[in-house]
């Protein structure tokens, strides 16, 4: 049954994958379906995917909640494209070094059910993911057993009483409650649970604190931190009631963990009405683990160290899970022995000195100080007798367990027999936990790189580069980085960005970096030790290179606590973001230069400024369009040919790039060089037209408008002007009356013999004369084109303005006709006689 829908369409766009991934996670956050996020931002990416970026369309996402779990379905507008069959001596359809198909084969991978859907207008796609079980307690009457099997309690049962508020503070707190874990009741009320609880403190929780306070019933273990700051394990049954005035409130009983039987739920009976075997033998992991047994890795390790310290009556006990490689033992759970001796940290197994040399077997050391480096775990910790046990599963160690005690002599063979017969019986779950465990790194992993992919190809800005690169980074994988640039071959690694988790350290972490000679840039890929930084920032560093076009262009350097370390997928998973991000660097890198030469360029091929005309106002704006790596074609020019006369030009060369750019230098200089020679308008562009030609291949055609301007003694100015395949200059009259000011003529660039004349006109005072390029009338909105009747219908409410309003009017008008940014370069030049009062 459905029980919620969410649904949203995205357009066929690269950026909405993202939106996609985001919309699911959200989603399914909010119902509480944690659990199976990262496996449905998967699928949910690989199809939107192909439904935006191979089939083109609109991708339409729709999230179904049940009972069960959640079902996606990603519809695209291509109904015809069918799923691609396998052909004989043809790859399969789910082939994972094609393009297409890869969203099935990971649907069939990770889904419970999928499937595809056709009708008349769409083709769906789906893919269901069950939430895993979790166990319903149920009430019952327990059999009849003898006094030895019952379960155990103090002598003084003590049952904690909490009543929680609908703000979920606590709002009574009892006398036992007191007595378990510490807090007095006045320093106990008032505050909210999710700070006395550790969640989930065991196993057995599937929920979030906050979504098993709205349940009407709850039952299972967590941590209540006592008032000297330790962790007390609970079972807790948390009972939904409310009072006469109809609010809503907690009440919660805890005991504790080893005592759970007094409120933990009998079994299910069987549906069919069967009744159980009593008879039953115990099942030996149950009897050593408890029931129910912790369903995660974490919960199910610490479990086991717990029971093997009380087991043989120890003051500490440890477990190390073996790498895949069996040549490494990995701290995975502890308890009993100093904070200093944290998880993910690694031993050898084989003998030798400071290696762990009875991992294979079992062993019984009565007095380390007589071995010492027998158990590199336990130096200095004040234990002197231990016992350890491998975990085996068909005969290959899958990890070890021990306990130890801080007197010598005090086990013998025997107890590790015992220890032996309980790691015999929970080797199997701690494998079947851990390969579970692994399977989940590895989908989250799969999200995680997919976000980071995508969050990297977004953007082409270095800073922001690094900055992703350090905040994907932090606290995902590390509690600090810094990242290293090397500018080229033969420049030192630089300190280029530091991020901290604490961002009150950031500017301490970059003092104590600055103190240590960078890492030396290696280029063998993956992580390796920076001691130096170790010794200075403390805790444990260590570099991974940024490799990009088979050059070292940087160091990712990653540091956690000293009580902590890296795990080896942590690792793995950095390697793999490294060489994302040192692609990503490089091309930011590029990029940038690119932009630089390209408006370094884009500046040298227009003039440095425009010259003084005596009686007249010049104005000119020019405004390139796209990102600022290409260099546009349009130019423009005023310049002086000899005292009192004048040049202009505008023009527009087709296309951008090298190829425009070398016709616009071309031009402009040329332009200069004909005039100043005492050349007329039209021979001025013949020879221009003639130059361009010889370029041969790498010729562009060019619309031009070059004139020559003759300032008047009386205030007025003389124009002789030739319109070369350009843009019509218009003439504003003081009436407001707009005509042209020239004819058309041809283009340069495309025909040998050209026949140009040139136009003689007179601006009188107040009138204005407006040039511009094709950017200015080919301005688009969709279907709507500004044009030139656009342009003429601008400039007749330009009446009375100076020559920079009237561009500026212009220019305003232009942008505005689209809500789009342009995608042409635009230029307009404005020539304005004045009115003698307005020169006095």
């Amino acid at each position: 049954m459905i029980t919620a829908r969410a649904a949203a369409s995205f357009d066929p766009l690269g950026r909405s994958v993202a939106a996609a991934r985001g919309f699911v996670r959200d989603t399914l956050h909010g119902w509480g379906f944690a659990d199976i996020v990262d496996d449905a931002v998967v699928l949910t990416s690989e199809l939107v995917t192909n439904a935006v970026v191979h089939a083109g369309t609109r991708a339409e996402v729709l999230c179904l909640r049940a009972e069960e779990g959640v079902r996606v379905e990603v519809a695209d507008r291509y109904p015809e494209r069918e799923l691609p069959l396998q052909h004989p001596g043809e790859r399969p359809y789910a082939d994972p070094d094609r393009e297409n198909g890869r969203g099935l084969m990971l649907c069939a991978a990770l889904a419970t059910r999928w499937g595809v859907e056709y009708t008349a207008t769409h083709k769906h796609v789906w893919f269901r993911l069950d939430l895993p079980d979790r166990p319903v307690g149920t009430r019952s009457a327990g059999p009849v057993v003898p006094d030895q099997l019952l379960p155990l309690a103090d002598s003084r049962v003590r049952v904690a009483v909490l009543q929680i508020d609908a703000a979920d503070t606590v709002s009574a707190w009892n006398e036992d409650a007191e007595h378990i874990f510490g807090h007095p009741s006045e320093k106990a009320v008032g505050r909210p649970l999710a700070e006395l609880a550790a969640w989930p403190q065991t196993p057995g929780t599937g929920t979030g604190i906050a979504e098993a306070l709205r349940l009407s019933r709850w039952e299972g273990s967590y941590g209540i931190r006592g008032a000297d700051g330790r962790v007390i394990p609970v079972y807790a049954s948390h009972l939904r009631v409310r009072d006469a005035h109809g609010e809503p409130s907690i009440v919660c009983l805890l005991v504790h963990d080893d005592e759970r039987a007094l409120l933990q739920s009998p079994l299910r009976v069987p549906s069919d009405g069967s009744q159980l075997n009593e008879a039953r033998l115990p099942d030996p992991f149950e009897m050593f683990i408890g029931s129910p047994a912790p369903d995660d890795l974490d919960g199910l390790l610490q479990r086991t160290v717990e029971r093997a310290r009380d087991m043989l009556d120890a003051d500490s006990a440890f477990l190390l899970l073996a790498t895949d490689d069996e040549t490494e033992l990995e701290v995975r759970a502890t308890t009993g022995l100093p904070s200093t001796r944290q998880r993910f940290a690694r031993v050898p197994v084989e003998a030798g000195t400071n290696r762990y040399g009875s991992a294979r077997m079992p062993a019984v050391h009565d007095d380390l100080s007589a071995v010492p480096g027998a158990v590199p775990l336990l130096e200095a910790t004040g234990m002197r007798s231990v016992v350890t046990v491998p975990l085996k599963v068909e005969g290959r160690l899958t990890g070890s367990l021990g306990v130890a005690t801080e007197y010598p002599g005090r086990y013998s063979n025997e107890d590790a027999l015992r220890l032996q017969f309980a790691a015999d019986r929970i080797a199997l779950a701690v494998e079947s936990a851990r390969l579970g465990e692994l399977e989940r790194l590895r989908r989250g992993s799969l999200s995680f790189l997919v976000e980071a992919s995508d969050l990297l190809a977004g953007t082409l800005d270095r800073d922001q580069t690094l900055a992703l690169m350090a905040q994907m980074t932090v606290p995902t994988l590390a509690t600090w980085c810094a990242v290293y640039t090397i500018a080229d071959q033969t420049s030192d690694p630089y300190l280029s960005y530091v991020l901290h988790e604490d961002e009150e350290r950031i500017d301490g972490l970059k003092d104590l970096l600055s103190q240590v000679s960078p890492p030396e840039p290696v280029r063998e890929a993956g992580a390796r030790p920076w001691p130096d930084a170790s010794l200075t920032v403390g805790g444990e560093t260590v570099v991974l290179p940024l490799l990009a076009r088979n050059r070292v262009i940087g160091m990712l350097t990653l540091g956690r606590p000293s009580e902590e370390h890296f795990r080896q997928e942590i690792l793995e998973l950095a390697d793999d973001l490294s060489r994302r991000a040192a692609l990503a660097l490089d091309n930011a890198r590029l990029y940038s230069e690119r932009t630089a030469i390209s408006r370094s360029l884009q500046r040298s091929l227009l003039p440095p400024g425009s010259p003084a005309i005596p009686g007249m106002e010049v104005e000119v704006i020019y405004r390139a369009a796209g990102e600022g790596n290409e260099v546009g074609g349009d130019f423009y020019d005023v310049f002086p040919i000899r005292p009192g006369v004048y040049g202009f030009a505008i023009g527009d060369v087709c296309g951008t790039g090298p190829e425009a750019a070398a016709v616009t230098g071309l031009a402009r200089h040329a332009l200069r060089l004909l005039a100043r020679e005492g050349l007329g308008g039209p021979a001025v562009l013949e020879r221009l037209n003639a130059a361009i030609l010889d370029e041969g291949a790498r010729s562009r055609f060019l619309t031009l408008l070059y004139g020559e301007l003759h300032p008047q003694p009386n205030g007025g100015a003389l124009m002789k002007v030739v319109c070369a395949g350009h843009p019509l200059p218009l003439r504003l009259r003081p009436s407001g009356e707009v005509t042209p000011a020239a004819d058309p003529q041809p283009l340069l660039g495309v025909m040998e013999d050209l026949e140009l004349y040139e136009q003689t006109l007179t601006l009188d005072p107040g009138d204005v004369l407006l040039c511009v390029t094709d950017g200015i009338t080919e301005r688009r909105e969709g279907t709507r084109m500004l044009g030139d009747d656009g342009l003429t219908e601008v400039l007749t409410t330009c009446t009375g303005l100076t020559a920079g309003a009237v561009a500026s009017r212009v220019l305003r008008a232009v942008e505005r006709f689209a809500a789009e940014p342009a995608s042409d370069d635009m230029a307009i030049l404005t020539f304005r006689v004045p009115h003698q009062r307005e020169g006095e």
